[in-house]
């Protein structure tokens, strides 16, 4: 895959658990886990705006670009 989805380096560095991240912006435990994982085809900006609210980042601070190899 060429998205990588770097929430679980926000979440460390944050301090911050997953189910305070999920309850926070308002998504269950399970989409959040697929959404680390990188095994969703999609994320709404909506979702991702609450995201970088609750852990004061940026979308790039969460998504990176790698040419497949």
């Amino acid at each position: 895959m060429a998205i990588i989805v770097n929430l679980d380096v926000m979440l460390a560095k944050r301090k911050m658990r997953s189910k305070e991240l999920a309850e926070t912006v308002g998504i269950t435990e399970a989409n959040l886990s697929l959404l680390k994982s990188g095994k969703v085809k999609g994320v709404r900006f909506a979702t991702l705006e609450r995201i970088c609210d609750a852990l004061d980042c940026q979308p790039g601070d969460l998504l990176e670009f790698r040419p497949d190899a």
